[in-house]
């Protein structure tokens, strides 16, 4: 697969990655925070036990939430958008005037001028499922379809959640529970959500330091509040 389909592909997915990956890091580097806050910063014996079972746990069960999730919705949509098609292409064979007029104020009010609009409305009209697409993609009332297959889209999603979302419990796999294995917990994170803003980044066009920025910000302030109350709860 050459570097312009990948890249292709990876554009196609985006919205699910970064969807996937944020949650991911957030919601397991709170499981971290909660424990770290509650036992005051001693995260040692059945602390780091806990970190990991229950990081785990969050971490599948998530992931396989969010993904069912992304599934459903991207199927509902898609239900959605073809039902309305349907009802366009209906109305091209019953009233083929009422959709050519339809067609040339959806235009216009895409910002072509009136007689250009009417002109290219009644050239589309020659073919009623082009038609009945248009009508569809600009009838602001229809929602967007997802592109490409539910199933594709929910497992990206899925994958972003687990990869990413397993970062914040490395330390605890690799070295023994502690203050120590909080930190590193909080920077491998931190490493996460910069790498995600990276990814952003490099797909969209935006400036790196916005994107990251704004990654990094969400993260944090998530994992503040876990560790908050994590440590109210334990007073």
């Amino acid at each position: 697969m050459s570097r312009t389909r990948h890249a292709s592909l990876f554009a196609h997915y985006l919205r699910q990655i970064v969807y996937g990956a944020n949650d991911g890091v957030v919601t397991t580097f709170a499981i971290v925070a909660g424990f770290a806050g509650a036992q005051a910063g001693d995260v040692a014996g059945i602390g780091g036990i806990a970190v990991l079972v229950f990081g785990f746990a969050n971490l599948f069960a998530d992931g396989v939430a969010m993904g069912l999730g992304e599934f459903l919705s991207g199927r509902s949509a898609q239900l959605v958008y073809r039902k309305h098609r349907r009802t366009m292409t209906d109305l091209t064979h019953a009233n083929p005037a009422e959709v050519e007029a339809r067609l040339a104020d959806s235009l216009m009010s895409h910002g072509l001028d009136d007689a250009h609009a009417r002109d290219a409305a009644r050239a589309l009209g020659q073919s009623g499922e082009v038609t009945a697409h248009l009508l569809s993609q600009l009838d602001p009332a229809s929602p967007d379809p997802v592109r490409g297959n539910p199933i594709h889209t929910g497992l990206a999603t899925f994958l972003a959640f687990i990869t990413f979302g397993f970062v914040p419990i490395v330390p605890y796999l690799v070295w023994p529970a502690g203050n120590d294995t909080a930190t590193l917990s909080a920077l491998f994170s931190l490493g996460a959500l910069v790498l995600l803003g990276l990814v952003r980044s490099r797909a969209t066009g935006e400036v790196f330091l916005r994107a990251t920025s704004e990654t990094v910000l969400i993260g944090s302030l998530c994992g503040a509040v876990a560790f908050g109350i994590g440590h109210l709860v334990a007073i």
